[in-house]
């Protein structure tokens, strides 16, 4: 036996620095985005743990280290100053007794409420979700608990909870994904936790002992669909603060497949309630999805979201790798006809890496598949333009006055036969009081990500052409001298 141990642990050693190898690679692959965070080799899903500490942001996600498809979860690991430039770490987290390591969160346990920290400095602390896939598949219905895992070297390694799970499934399939922020006025950690089509509110005052407070979901957003990746958060807005809980949902999406609905209100330390049932969408383009903030990051709100959709994430012609996340996105709440929504813009950071403008000639521009393209003050009128290569293949953007919706349409974009979904064009409704219409995009590769509004209106979406997009066309009945459309070429 002994020997047979000490082949396992040599194996498990070359494993992990082959893992570890492998992170560092800087492999120039057809499709993969240039300036959006991707995982070196094989599959990722969730961005999850994210949190800001000591200067560095910290990215979690979901990841299978042994396959370019979804399998066995550990937690990947990545590190950036800016959140667009970013390094890959180690794996943190891996499968063990209780399972694979599912969606969560990370905290600053700044007072060591936790008791794990060392030398009188608060610990980073993990919160994640045990999925022991023996129980699934035997027929339990407590196969999903959740567990913690704290790091005390500003999460470089991690160690997990000797007394794991710390919460216990009171027997519910969906019971999963906890989101936790310490609730200054009522003095302890809230859990925001994902049970089938609601929410559960957990309370907490050390990280390890939690106990139901409230339940939100009967009756709002989207019925009898999953929900998953909560997340609830402060927002200021003018003199007020206003609360938004996030519910990422799939399927049941606005364009089909996965998306992030949420919803706006108060919450009292207890309980979550929505000023009104209306269904709002933090992305209205089909891939966006598990979005939710960073921690630690003060009254800065960043949402970051996996850019994909589970109606065909695993069949996407991707070969070493597959997903990716959608930029970082400053998050500021709006008011429109009396009623509150988010809005959503790409971070600052990003604006270092602007390079040369692309300048507009016989109404198209010439780019290098990576571009940020302004257009500002346009009228309300239709409009569109095209993403295209020399083989005729495109992807379209714009406006329709008649319906009041933008649109992205991939229809002819190159390889769609993968899954019957993906060739679409998918619509959003223009959330605005505004006469004039305004709007980025963020070009990479094999992505769009649209903001329209000042980020009232949002639509990601892929699209893999048999040969890179070199050409914006730009309608010719579009009005004006064109001093309104500005492009970037993008230094990254």
């Amino acid at each position: 036996m002994r020997s047979v141990h000490n082949i396992f642990l040599i194996c498990f050693i070359f494993l992990h620095q082959h893992i570890s190898t492998f992170a560092q690679s800087t492999t120039d692959e057809k499709y993969r985005p240039s300036y959006h965070f991707t995982p070196s080799r094989h599959w990722m899903n969730d961005p999850n743990g994210m949190i800001y500490y000591e200067g560095t942001y910290h990215l979690f996600y979901q990841y299978h280290p042994y396959s370019s498809v979804w399998g066995p979860m550990h937690w990947g690991h990545a590190t950036s100053k800016d959140l667009i430039k970013w390094t890959h770490q180690p794996i943190a987290l891996y499968p063990d007794k209780n399972g694979m390591i599912f969606s969560g969160s990370a905290v600053f346990d700044k007072e060591n409420t936790s008791g794990l920290g060392n030398h009188g400095k608060g610990p980073l602390v993990a919160i994640f979700t045990y999925h022991n896939d023996s129980l699934a598949k035997a027929g339990s219905k407590i196969f999903q608990t959740q567990g913690i895992a704290y790091s005390n070297d500003s999460g470089k390694t991690w160690s997990k909870y000797d007394g794991n799970p710390v919460l216990k499934n009171p027997g519910i399939n969906d019971f999963r994904d906890p989101k936790v922020f310490w609730h200054e006025a009522s003095n302890r950690w809230i859990m925001s936790l994902a049970v089938f089509d609601r929410i559960h509110f957990y309370g907490s005052s050390t990280l390890k002992d939690w106990t139901k407070l409230s339940e939100f979901g009967v009756g709002y957003g989207v019925p009898n669909i999953l929900w998953e990746c909560p997340d609830l958060f402060p927002i200021k807005y003018k003199e007020k603060t206003i609360w938004v809980l996030i519910s990422n949902i799939n399927p049941g999406g606005p364009n089909k497949g996965s998306s992030t609905q949420y919803f706006i209100g108060d919450f009292d330390g207890k309980t979550f309630h929505s000023f009104d049932h209306d269904i709002r969408w933090a992305d209205f383009g089909p891939d966006e999805y598990a979005g939710v903030t960073w921690s630690n990051t003060g009254e800065r709100k960043i949402f970051t979201g996996w850019m994909s959709n589970w109606l065909y994430a695993q069949q996407v012609p991707t070969s070493t790798w597959r997903s990716a996340l959608t930029i970082a996105r400053e998050l500021s709440l709006k008011e429109v006809n009396g009623k509150f929504y988010l809005a959503s813009m790409p971070v600052h950071e990003l604006n270092q890496y602007k390079g040369k403008q692309l300048h507009l000639k016989n109404q198209s521009i010439q780019y290098d598949g990576k571009a940020i393209l302004e257009l500002s003050d346009l009228g309300i009128e239709d409009f569109k333009l095209k993403v295209k290569n020399d083989r005729g293949e495109y992807i379209m953007v714009g406006y329709e006055k008649a319906s009041n919706r933008y649109f992205i349409d991939r229809t002819h974009a190159g390889i769609t036969e993968f899954h019957k979904e993906f060739a679409q064009k998918s619509y959003s409704e223009r959330i605005s009081v505004s006469g004039k219409l305004n709007i980025k995009m963020l070009l990479d590769r094999s992505s769009i990500e649209l903001f329209a509004d000042d980020g009232l209106t949002v639509m990601t979406s892929l699209y893999f052409p048999n040969s890179s997009f070199n050409k914006i066309e730009l309608d010719t009945n579009m009005k004006g001298d064109g001093s309104g459309i500005k492009c970037y070429a993008l230094n990254h």
